[in-house]
């Protein structure tokens, strides 16, 4: 069999092993799925007044300029809780054993990465759902969807390879909030709750240089039909992407020298 086959091989089975632990235990699914809800029910209804505020122009209103945030950060935390079960596979064995059988390793990392995809997928069409029951406009035609989905995947292996980095050096549980915590800066020191041009003081000097600033307004764009920031957003992943593998790559050599 050829590299590739071996790595192909491998990311399906370790892509297979997660989806199914993921779906089969909902101590793993429920929190992917809770998580991005709450935020989005409290967010939207809670804040809906927010879109009465003088220079709020966002035409598909609050519900959908929420539902892009969720988007990208369910796709995120998704990354973020696939490090937790790389850390997990850690803690019981299973990793080690694994390094050991694998031929070709990169595929692990592969595999966790379809992993979370296809768990990220899952999520962002229950809370598309949800979005569709309380209301929620959406003006962009399918192929803006369409690329509101390839963002928020994106989104998801960027995510993905950081907190393989971390979990793969660390190698515990206790890893989760070095994980956790600069994602979940990124995301809230972008313009979560209003449009850039309405957050004032030090955030918005922060937010203007914040990739997830431009993440969430090529995402408002795609639900609202008027994309905007696309260029951009594709620059800010695709480097972002470049150095998270980069990252991962060095996770994944620190556990094979820690056997």
């Amino acid at each position: 069999m050829s590299a590739l086959g071996r790595t192909r091989s491998v990311a399906l089975v370790v892509a297979w092993r997660s989806i199914h632990n993921a779906f089969t235990n909902p101590a793993f699914i429920l929190p992917s799925v809770l998580f991005p809800l709450f935020f989005f029910v409290a967010f939207a209804g809670g804040l809906s007044g927010v879109q009465n505020a003088p220079n709020f122009d966002f035409r598909s209103g609050y519900t959908s300029f929420q539902f892009a945030f969720v988007c990208v950060q369910a796709a995120a935390f998704g990354g973020v809780f696939t490090g937790f079960a790389i850390a997990a596979d850690f803690e019981f064995g299973f990793a080690r054993r694994l390094l050991l059988a694998a031929p070709n390793r990169g595929g692990i990392v592969i595999g966790y990465i379809i992993s979370a995809m296809t768990r990220a997928t899952f999520v962002l069409v229950v809370v598309f759902l949800a979005g569709l029951v309380s209301g929620m406009h959406v003006d962009g035609s399918l192929g803006d969807l369409a690329s509101l989905l390839a963002l928020s995947l994106c989104v998801s292996a960027v995510s993905t390879l950081w907190a393989a980095g971390i979990a793969m050096r660390l190698r515990t549980m206790q890893a989760g909030p070095a994980m956790q915590m600069p994602v979940f800066i990124l995301l809230f020191l972008a313009p979560v709750y209003v449009p850039l041009n309405l957050v004032a003081g030090w955030v918005h000097d922060v937010a203007r240089f914040n990739p997830a600033t431009a993440f969430l307004e090529a995402a408002r764009g795609f639900i609202s039909g008027e994309p905007t920031k696309v260029a951009i957003t594709t620059a800010c992943l695709a480097g972002m992407f470049v150095i998270s593998a980069l990252w991962a790559r060095g996770g994944l050599r620190s556990a094979e020298r820690a056997g």
